[in-house]
C-alpha cells in the first residue's frame, strides 16, 4: 500500500510540473504580429502573459477564442502573449490547466466554457479571469444573490441567447408540435439551466415535454433515440457535449423525420433545422475588450458587468431543411450564405 501512495505521489508531481512547464511565461505561446494605436497605451515594454483554457474543440468555443485573441490583439500588438490549452471535454483537464496558468503567474485566464471557468475561480481568487461561452454566472459560480456581477475576480461574456423567444420560434415552424423532447448533457450546469427555463416557456403555452439527459457522450446515441421515438421536434440548449456530438444527432433524428431546434448556430450546422444564435465571435472579441480594460486601463473583474450578445439572428439549415421538407417564413437566414 505505502508503495502504491509513493507511486501516486510521483504521477500527481509529474503532471504538475507538466502543467507548469506549459504555463505562460514559455516562448511557444502566440504572440500576435501586429500592432494598433491602443498598442501605445499599454505600459512601454511590458508583455501580458494570458492564459487560454477551452473546454474542447468545436465551432462555437473556437470562434469565441478567435474573437478574444483579435481583440487583444488589435489593442496590444506585440504586448500580448496567448499560452492556449485545450482541455479535449475533461473538467480534471480545465484544472490541471488552470493550476499551471496560475503558477506560472500569468497576467489574466480566459475560461472558455463553463467547466473551465469552474476550475479558473478553483485555482485563483487573485489572478483576473474573464469567462466567455458561459450561459449563466450565477449558476456556473453558485453564487445565491445576483446582481449582474460577481463581485469575485471574475467576469466575462454570456452565451445566453433569449430562451422565450426560442421557444416563440420553435412554435412558429411547428405549431402543431404535441410533445418536446429536450436534449442535454447533465453534468453540464448551465445546460439545465436552460432547459428549465424553455420548459417554463412550453408548459406556459400548454405544450408537453419530456428530457433526455445524457451523462456523457456515450449515452447520446440511447437518448437521442429513445427521444425521436416519443416525441415530434427536439429541443438542444447551447452544450458542449452535445455539439461535439451533433452527428450523431443527425444520424438519427434526420432519417426519423424528426426535426431539431438548437440553441446556437454550431449544433444547428450540426444536426439542426434552425435556431436563434449570437455570435460567439462577437462574445469573445467583447470578452477581449473586457480584458483589455483590466490589464491597461486597471479595472477591477469583480465590479465589471456580465456583457450579452447585442444581437441574435433566427438561421436554418438549408441541407436538413430540405431533406425534411421544411420551408423556414420570411426572416430567416441560411447559415453560411
Amino acid at each position: 500500500m505505502k508503495s502504491m501512495k509513493k507511486i501516486a505521489a510521483a504521477a500527481l508531481s509529474c503532471l504538475m510540473a507538466g502543467a507548469m512547464l506549459a504555463g505562460c511565461g514559455t516562448t511557444e505561446n502566440t504572440t500576435s504580429d501586429s500592432g494598433s494605436s491602443d498598442a501605445g497605451s499599454a505600459d512601454a515594454g511590458k508583455v501580458y502573459n494570458v492564459g487560454i483554457c477551452q473546454l474542447v474543440e468545436h465551432a462555437a468555443l473556437d470562434a469565441a477564442t478567435l474573437g478574444f485573441k483579435d481583440a487583444l490583439t488589435e489593442k496590444l500588438g506585440e504586448n500580448v502573449k496567448f499560452d492556449e490549452q485545450n482541455a479535449q471535454g475533461e473538467s480534471t483537464n480545465c484544472a490541471t490547466i488552470c493550476s499551471g496558468f496560475v503558477a506560472n503567474n500569468c497576467d489574466l485566464i480566459l475560461a472558455n466554457a463553463t467547466p473551465a471557468l469552474q476550475a479558473a475561480a478553483a485555482a485563483t481568487n487573485s489572478t483576473p479571469i474573464i469567462g466567455t461561452s458561459i450561459t449563466d454566472y450565477a449558476t456556473a459560480l453558485a453564487i445565491d444573490e445576483w446582481t449582474g456581477k460577481t463581485g469575485v475576480n471574475v467576469t466575462g461574456t454570456s452565451d445566453l441567447a433569449p430562451i422565450d423567444q426560442q421557444e416563440d420560434m420553435l412554435l412558429e415552424l411547428f405549431p402543431d408540435v404535441k410533445q418536446v423532447g429536450i436534449l442535454y448533457c447533465s453534468s453540464e450546469a448551465n445546460s439545465k439551466y436552460q432547459a428549465t427555463k424553455f420548459e417554463e416557456a412550453l408548459a406556459a403555452d400548454g405544450i408537453a415535454y419530456k428530457e433526455y439527459s445524457a451523462a456523457d457522450s456515450n449515452e447520446i446515441q440511447s437518448i437521442t433515440t429513445t427521444a425521436v421515438a416519443e416525441c415530434d421536434v427536439l429541443y438542444i440548449p447551447t452544450d458542449n457535449t452535445m455539439a461535439s456530438n451533433a452527428e450523431i444527432v443527425k444520424n438519427i433524428a434526420v432519417p426519423a423525420g424528426i426535426p431539431v431546434i438548437a440553441g446556437e448556430e454550431g449544433i444547428c450546422s450540426g444536426c439542426g433545422v434552425a435556431t436563434l444564435s449570437i455570435s460567439y465571435y462577437d462574445i469573445g472579441y467583447k470578452a477581449g475588450e473586457m480584458a483589455y480594460d483590466i490589464l491597461v486601463n486597471g479595472k477591477n473583474a469583480g465590479d465589471m458587468d456580465i456583457e450579452f450578445a447585442p444581437n441574435v439572428v433566427k438561421e436554418y439549415n438549408k441541407e436538413i431543411c430540405e431533406t425534411l421538407g421544411i420551408t423556414p417564413p420570411e426572416g430567416y437566414v441560411a447559415i453560411g450564405e
